[in-house]
């Protein structure tokens, strides 16, 4: 008896898709693969190189201090005792407005550090979510392709009977052994393609994919300001801003204050004099490397600022075509439901025909690859659906 299992198993799956929503998988596999992900584990020391730019900020000087010690002596040629020792502790010094730019710069450095942490992690779950729908179609497919084995094996052993008690002839026999075999060639096909996928999930996650890959539920609006590939962009820009400030309170080295003292004497029967002094040293302003310095910082900064707008006319763009791919797959969907319905309906008739002998062997092989083409295309459909939930939630900025 000819096997008719799946395209009613396919046509529940498709009423029942809408549904069907994705409960904790996605999700923990986002975290399990986030903390494997280059991004997360350099993320404490990019945190703490962030706070320690703050400190430096907020430090007194903008500079260690140095301290020098230099000593004089006529011990080489006349050797009369004379000793000469000089302690000097050198300041940096803020230049005006410098301080204010780098405190400015290290909250910059602060805000663009977690936004592209946002960003690599809704980057990450765009990966996950296109394998997670990749396996669920080598899934899906290799279901199918075991389903057709099945069915032809079945095929084959009843033309085998017809055919040894006069029914069919041998040409039949050869027809439906073809068709096995074709079938048997269709599965191994399709295991690899699920291997491959398995491997890929495993290689991202560290571990096996769940039995159930479910949908997940169709995202609301968001406001676009949210977006983590907005936020990271954002935070870029204003970092770029804060340099420009930075290039423009920097326009010379910083000054130097420094504190001496001196002890020294001319000969070895006179008494050590000291003497206590201040030194104050303004570097000359340098008009070539602050131009270059502010002029590079603008450039950063025009840069950030494009790709800021760019982002926002790519993510419109985005959830432009995501949405309506997601029209496009429910669309499909209600199509693919008429269509299994109508050939479900004819393979049961073609099979009851070829078991009473009023079609031949091909008319209802022809029917079965009708069947079988619905099939996959139902299965396509209804994952093509959920991925658009998923493509659509992602453009959102939306994590599982």
């Amino acid at each position: 008896m000819i096997k008719r299992r799946l395209l009613p198993s396919i046509l529940v799956l498709l009423l029942a898709a809408p549904a069907a929503r994705a409960q904790a998988g996605l999700a923990e596999a986002l975290t399990e693969a986030w903390s494997r992900h280059p991004a997360a584990l350099a993320a404490p020391d990019r945190a703490e190189a962030a706070r320690a730019s703050a400190a430096l900020a907020g430090a007194p000087t903008p500079a260690p201090a140095t301290v020098a010690l230099a000593g004089l002596t006529d011990a080489i040629d006349r050797d009369r005792g004379r000793r000469e020792w000089e302690l000097e502790l050198a300041v940096p010094l803020w230049l005006p407005g410098q301080r204010a730019a780098r405190a400015g710069e290290a909250e910059a450095i602060a805000a663009e550090v977690e936004a592209s942490l946002g960003l690599a992690r809704l980057e990450l779950a765009g990966t996950l979510r296109a394998a997670w729908w990749r396996l669920a179609g080598a899934r899906a497919a290799r279901e199918l392709a075991s389903r057709r084995l099945d069915d032809a094996r079945a095929l084959e052993a009843d033309v085998e009977r017809r055919h040894r008690a006069g029914e069919l002839a041998r040409t039949d026999a050869n027809l439906a052994a073809e068709e096995r075999l074709a079938a048997e060639t269709g599965l191994i096909d399709a295991d690899a393609a699920q291997a491959d996928a398995e491997q890929d999930w495993r290689t991202l996650v560290g571990q096996p994919a769940p039995v159930l890959l479910a949908a997940e539920p169709v995202p609301g609006a968001t406001p676009d300001t949210d977006h983590p590939r907005l936020v990271a962009r954002a935070a870029a820009a204003r970092l770029a801003h804060a340099r420009i400030r930075i290039a423009a309170e920097s326009r010379r080295d910083a000054p130097e204050l420094a504190l001496r003292a001196e002890r020294e004497r001319g000969a070895r029967d006179e008494a050590y004099g000291h003497a206590i002094g201040l030194r104050l040293a303004l570097p000359l302003r340098d008009h070539t490397r602050p131009r270059r310095d502010q002029a590079e910082a603008r450039a950063d900064a025009a840069t950030a600022d494009a790709e800021l707008a760019r982002a926002r006319l790519e993510l419109a763009g985005e959830q432009t075509r995501a949405r309506r791919a997601l029209e496009v797959a429910e669309r499909g969907i209600a199509l693919t439901r008429a269509r299994l319905v109508r050939l479900d309906d004819n393979l049961r008739l073609a099979g009851k025909a070829f078991a009473l002998g009023e079609t031949d062997l091909a008319s209802l092989l022809r029917s079965r690859a009708l069947a079988r083409e619905a099939e996959a295309a139902g299965a396509r459909a209804s994952i093509a659906r959920d991925a658009a939930v998923s493509a659509l939630a992602q453009s959102l900025g939306v994590l599982p």
